[in-house]
């Protein structure tokens, strides 16, 4: 078998769907009654079925030791059942970072977009999701192979109509799932595995002896087996040696971590292999420090420097270094993949190698490793085309300690991993670059250049979850540290475009906006104004135009930083966020029509470069079905909106800031199709959640209150609604003044309310201060401004008074013109305004 491509369906037997799982042991001997045990477990319900297989701890082992062929069985499971399957899919799951991965390697091969697409993150919910609904493949497998903690990957295990087997060394599995013992061979078991495995005749009696002195482990006789097949020894000569080995580490009071008899047999293998080709074990040794995964071949064909220099001639000599793999797969000191490319050293093996070690050798050969891994060309972290580079290698950072290093160009690396787990949107990153500032913290102090860059990159995590107020601490701590160390601008800059975000996240948009010019002087100053960096400050300042009413300057400069990116290489995610952008404030210009037009574009454009389920694309058609409601396209806008923020609950949970953004945005949508009572009740619990995030006081809250106490009206409670207004419109005032949209908006709902309880003549006075300010503000064209004159004309005609009657209907024929050149008289606004019926206006809280 061979693993399939992305949307390749198999026609034979075999499953559709074939991944990661390791190739077939030709030796594999035995074991018939355990996996019959197995299957029988597997096929015992019709759904769900999970089985765990363990080792019984060794009379002479402590703790479940490995060598048992856990591994190995589940190998021989998969590829004796597979046609049973329709997917079979192999996950490391030693690391949790790897399980994420793996799983969101699955992703294409279940029609769902891949990684580079969306995240690792949300490719790997995605594909759980849809094993979980058996969507396309009802039988499948997934292997979980050295899980140890049951607590650490239960939330990534699926229910559903498939199978998951684990294998693991913690005993306390079995009291989570049915488990399956694995013990040592029993004696027919090894006599038949060594009559296979060493290709010149054994005799059974001597199979047996042999046997006996290694306790029957898997492992040890793999090794016993290679050793002999590879050098022609006789039984008799490999248990003298044996013994004497053995001897010497009992002499030598070794702990009995390991069976003494397969830390015996790996020695010999070893000592053997050192006589005929030392350039291996140098081989084998570097590879004990990487982490138990297999290494891609290319880690050892370039050239570094200031590797240690038995490494540096080994890697230097091609043919010495091939044959030097291959030895290491002859002795079965490795497993060599070819058609993979990789090698792979067992963690048993790789822990006694090491033990072997002295420190100033063990940190030689980690240095080496981390020079190897650094030398990687892996790319720039922020494409997507790269990451699945990162991916390949992750999982040898924390196994390989690179957090220990000082290395400049380690640390540098370190980082772009860090950016490379952010920008994939990998669970993994907070935890990733919390592990490194902890140890450079500890090795260099707080003030170290690469653990401010760190703290950037952690800024940038936080900010990613919605951790609004951490973020705006962390980097108020890190700004103030950076200057006073002296750090250099184009470094300072990356973290300064970032402070105007955290300002606008406190609700201090004029600081933001304050911030955010100087933020575009110095970068035009550094880079240029048309370095991609720039446009990126551009487009912050932009949006901070948007939230400080003013639409225009936003619009312009919104395109310019759009126009920009056409000029240079920018990631698909960076071109859809400006392109979404310079749409939603044309739709705050009041210009819905081109907005949808722009939406469109964008929304296309990001379902093929980077997939539905990419937080640009649900940004984006958040931000289309606004505009869809604006323009008068109130289905397509309740579809999509019911659809955003669906995937923002399933991407995020009920509390983040997308997610909140998303409910609003639905409960005003709901509104405007007839659904008061289920948009009250959405706004209520969106307000509700608001302050946990933002705070009481900040002005998204304060509006989208706004947005509740109109639905409180319309659901024929104008009582209630004009308390709640007229609280929110004195706290907006102290936060952002009279002459701001946010104040506006809920002023002209205040009248409405007014006008509601009959209040005509409050209503009224209130009205044209409303009007007079928005005209100020936004034009007298704008659509919330003619909302807004439409009302007032309707609170005039009902005032009776012939000098009132004639102010409603010059007004009214100003605003029915406006209609006409705005929006057209089909618009429902203008239909409304038309019936003499009230015109709402709402809030909608845009990105930070």
């Amino acid at each position: 078998m061979t693993d399939a491509q992305p949307g390749e369906v198999r026609r034979s037997a075999a499953p559709a769907v074939w991944g990661k799982v390791p190739p077939r042991n030709k030796n594999f001997t035995g074991r018939k009654e355990l996996l019959e045990k197995l299957r029988s477990g597997m096929t015992a319900g019709n759904t769900g079925q999970v089985t765990v297989v363990l080792p019984q701890v060794l009379p002479h082992a402590l703790h479940g030791l490995g060598g048992v062929g856990k591994t190995q069985m589940a190998v021989e499971y998969a590829y004796k059942y597979g046609n049973e399957y329709d997917l079979v899919w192999w996950i490391s799951a030693d690391q949790r970072v790897l399980i994420r991965s793996s799983l969101a390697a699955l992703a294409p091969y279940l029609d769902l977009p891949s990684a580079a697409a969306i995240g690792v993150e949300d490719a790997a919910n995605a594909a759980l999701d849809a094993l979980r609904r058996g969507k396309p493949y009802e039988r499948w497998l997934l292997i979980f192979d050295n899980a140890d903690e049951p607590e650490e990957i239960r939330d990534v295990i699926p229910d559903g109509p498939g199978h998951v087997l684990i294998t693991s060394r913690n005993h306390r599995w079995e009291d989570v799932v049915e488990a399956v013992p694995v013990d040592v061979f029993n004696r027919a078991e090894s006599v038949a595995f060594l009559t296979k495995r060493v290709r010149r005749a054994i005799a059974p009696e001597d199979a047996d002896r042999l046997a006996e002195q290694l306790g029957d482990l898997p492992l040890a006789l793999e090794q016993a087996g290679a050793l002999q097949a590879e050098t022609g020894m006789t039984v008799d000569e490999y248990i003298d040696l044996l013994n004497e080995h053995a001897s010497q580490l009992l002499d030598e009071g070794k702990p009995t971590e390991y069976p003494i008899s397969m830390t015996a047999a790996w020695n010999l293998s070893v000592s053997r292999l050192s006589e005929r080709r030392p350039e291996s074990i140098d081989l084998l040794r570097c590879c004990a420090f990487f982490g138990p995964e297999p290494i891609p071949r290319d880690v050892f064909s370039q050239r570094v420097s200031g590797l240690s220099p038995r490494l540096t001639e080994l890697l230097g000599n091609p043919i010495k270094l091939s044959r030097s793999v291959g030895e290491l797969g002859r002795f079965a000191l490795a497993r060599i993949d070819p058609s993979s490319r990789t090698i792979q050293v067992h963690r048993l093996i790789q822990a006694l190698v090491r033990d072997e070690l002295d420190p100033e050798e063990r940190a030689s050969h980690l240095g080496d490793v981390h020079r190897l891994l650094t030398g990687l060309q892996l790319g720039n972290p922020e494409e997507s085309v790269n990451w699945g580079r990162y991916g390949g290698i992750l999982g040898h950072i924390v196994p390989a300690r690179l957090q220990d290093s000082r290395d400049v160009a380690v640390r540098d690396f370190a980082l772009d991993l860090a950016r490379y787990l952010f920008m994939s949107g990998d669970a993994f990153a907070q935890e990733f670059v919390n592990l490194f500032i902890d140890q450079w913290e500890r090795d260099s102090g707080p003030d170290d250049f690469h653990v401010l860059k760190a703290y950037r990159e952690q800024g940038n995590i936080l900010r990613q979850l919605g951790q609004y107020n951490e973020v705006y601490e962390l980097n108020q701590r890190t700004l103030g540290k950076m200057r006073r160390v002296g750090t250099p601008d184009d470094e300072l800059l990356l973290l300064v475009s970032g402070i105007g975000a955290d300002l606008r996240a406190r609700g201090d948009f004029a600081a933001a906006l304050e911030h955010d010019v100087d933020s575009v002087r110095r970068h035009e100053r550094a880079f240029g104004p048309d370095d991609p960096r720039t446009l990126r400050a551009k487009n912050n300042l932009a949006l901070d135009y948007c939230l400080t009413s003013r639409f225009q300057q936003a619009r312009e400069l919104h395109e310019t930083a759009f126009i920009g990116l056409q000029d240079v290489q920018a990631g698909a995610a960076t071109v859809l966020v400006h392109w979404n952008a310079l749409a939603r404030a044309v739709r705050l210009s009041g210009d819905y029509a081109e907005a949808c037009d722009l939406g469109e574009e964008a929304l296309a454009y990001g379902q093929e470069y980077l997939g539905r389920e990419h937080p640009a694309y649900l940004l984006t058609a958040k931000d289309l079905s606004i505009a869809w409601r604006r323009f008068g396209e109130l289905g397509r806008a309740l579809e999509m909106c019911t659809d955003v923020h669906g995937r923002y609950v399933r991407r995020y949970g009920l509390d983040h800031p997308d997610t909140l953004a998303a409910a609003m945005s639905l409960a005003n949508v709901q509104r405007n199709n007839g659904e008061e009572q289920e948009g009250l009740e959405l706004a209520a619990d969106t307000v509700k959640r608001y302050p946990r995030i933002y705070g009481a006081d900040h002005p998204y809250h304060l509006a989208c209150t706004g947005n509740l106490a109109l639905l409180h009206r319309t659901c024929r409670d104008p009582v209630k609604a004009r308390e709640l207004n007229e609280e929110t419109l004195r706290n907006i005032e102290r936060r952002l003044g009279r002459d701001h949209h946010y104040y506006l908006t809920v002023a002209t709902n205040a009248a409405s309310d007014l006008a509601a309880l009959g209040q005509y003549d409050i209503a009224v006075e209130r009205g044209r201060e409303t009007h007079r300010r928005m005209m100020t503000l936004v034009g007298q064209s704008h659509p919330m401004t003619l909302a807004c004159a439409a009302n007032l004309a309707s609170d005039l005609k009902h005032l009776g008074t012939a000098e009132a009657v004639e102010e409603a209907e010059n007004l009214r024929e100003e605003t029915r013109g406006g209609y006409a050149r705005r929006l057209n008289l089909e618009h429902p606004d203008a239909i409304a305004f038309l019936e003499e019926r009230h015109l709402d206006l709402d809030f909608d809280p845009p990105p930070i």
